[in-house]
């Protein structure tokens, strides 16, 4: 796609400076704040929004001027209206006028690159219906029960200890369980894959270590799947009539992997905090009030997975929730605050069961292609881990839990847990509490080893043979993202 000039749609008089109200005013008493240096995210967008409405002016890194969406309807206007606006930054007039440095900390998440993600028009419906196809194929039977098995495999390595930590024990590692089955490689999945994805995810020294490993292990599959034809993820990606290239597959493997990773894992901790530390949710679960898909339903208005989402441009001279978006600015779409507006939810703590009209799944044609995937992630994550451990309890107090904040998303850090000590069962058992004494044996089962296998240690992330450099700019970014 070519950009556009950045002349106002409908005159030809160039831009000779911001409009007022437009958020590249910079800051003093009463102007936009800070996002990246607020400690308490949640107070502040319910500020902005007593003080400018639906759509209100911020500023990033540098300063850099944006434009947050508060409001359900506006985020929805947002999303839903690819006439007006789009992913592609290279019409950002921010960009154009030099205000966002190379070297910005989020240049690598809004950096436009040939992907789906950013694509608009025929090159979109070409890659989007490659994706679209691939989860149209999905056989959700068959994925619960994969999640049961990697379920029983997960716990089988701590169910004997009586204590785990169900984040980094259990949600971080269900999840790249699952997925490296769904996309065709179930022999990757492995402790040093999941330390590769939070490697890459927190930013760390050896991150760009890390993704060689991931990208290494997407290039076998997608070779792997030109070569022998399969009825997975990548195999439908080869063989879509779209056509995409070896880089296409294997990056946009990439995408739906980490995507679908750090989302589902925090999405199945929030469940379970959620379950642990309020004894009215987790007697409606069991009394039978409250269904566990209703439960994630719940928790996907409450805590979104991604509180904001980077980044829509606006095409054209426009207005969005009373304010006047000029050509080439930059919009937050904040699935965060606009699930909890006022006009659609007057009571923050009102029950959503059964309401799907939540955002955090996006809309329009960016609008998360795997949501059902991650849904049946955690359903059954949350259900079968509560069969296993029906007497599971969190080990501190509520108060003691703690979080790593980010523009783009909130994090669980630990969620320590304590339950009686249990035997391990059979990975082609339905999870069950009801055999403690011993595992159930059938016909269509070998009989259990008596020997448990040896607990693997957590091998350290791919070693980098040069001592490290300085953080470049992908690196910084994603350790703001995750908060460290």
């Amino acid at each position: 796609m070519t950009p556009e000039p950045n002349a106002p749609t409908g005159t030809d008089t160039p831009r000779t400076g911001p409009p007022p109200g437009c958020p590249a005013h910079r800051t003093g008493p009463g102007g936009p704040s800070r996002l990246h240096e607020s400690g308490d995210l949640k107070k502040l967008y319910e500020e902005l929004r007593a003080e400018h409405g639906p759509v209100a002016p911020v500023l990033i890194h540098d300063d850099v001027p944006l434009w947050v969406v508060l409001g359900h309807a506006e985020s929805q206007q947002l999303v839903r209206s690819p006439a007006r606006f789009c992913k592609d930054s290279r019409i950002w007039s921010a960009l154009e006028e030099g205000l966002v440095k190379p070297d910005h900390p989020l240049m690598p998440h809004i950096a436009w690159q040939p992907m789906c993600a950013h694509a608009e028009g025929d090159e979109h419906r070409r890659l989007r219906g490659a994706i679209d196809a691939a989860v149209a194929a999905t056989d959700f039977r068959s994925l619960r029960r994969h999640v049961n098995r990697s379920v029983q495999r997960v716990v089988n390595r701590f169910c004997e200890a009586g204590e785990a930590d169900l984040v980094g024990q259990y949600a971080e590692h269900l999840p790249m369980a699952v997925m490296c089955h769904v996309l065709g490689m179930p022999d990757e999945y492995n402790d040093r894959m999941v330390e590769a994805a939070r490697d890459m995810i927190r930013g760390t020294e050896t991150a760009i270590a890390s993704n060689a490993y991931v990208m290494g292990a997407l290039e076998r599959l997608t070779a792997r799947r030109r070569a022998e034809p399969g009825n997975d993820f990548a195999g439908h990606l080869v063989a879509h009539p779209a056509g995409l290239t070896d880089d296409e597959v294997s990056q946009h493997l990439r995408v739906v992997l980490i995507a679908s990773y750090e989302a589902t894992a925090n999405l199945l901790a929030n469940v379970l905090r959620q379950v642990l530390v309020d004894p009215r949710f987790r007697s409606q679960l069991n009394g039978g009030q409250m269904t566990v898909p209703q439960a994630v339903e719940q928790l996907l208005w409450d805590e979104p997975p991604f509180s904001t989402i980077f980044a829509y441009f606006a095409k054209q001279e426009t207005e969005l929730g009373g304010r006047r978006i000029r050509k080439g600015d930059g919009l937050l779409f904040a699935p965060a605050p606009a699930n909890v507006d006022p006009r659609v939810r007057p009571d923050p703590a009102a029950d959503m069961r059964g309401n799907r009209s939540h955002l955090a799944f996006g809309g329009g044609p960016h609008e998360c292609p795997g949501q059902d995937i991650g849904r049946t992630m955690a359903e059954v994550g949350v259900d079968a881990l509560l069969m296993r451990l029906p007497d599971v309890e969190l080990s501190i107090s509520e108060d003691e839990l703690t979080f790593t904040e980010s523009i783009a998303s909130r994090h669980l850090v630990r969620l320590p847990v304590h339950f009686r000590p249990r035997p391990q069962q059979d990975v082609l058992q339905k999870p069950s509490h009801e055999n403690d004494a011993s595992p159930r044996r059938n016909r269509h089962t070998a009989p259990p080893d008596p020997t448990p296998p040896p607990v693997q240690p957590v091998p350290a992330p791919p070693p980098v043979a040069e001592p490290a450099p300085p953080l470049n700019a992908w690196q910084r970014f994603l350790r703001w993202w995750r908060g460290y």
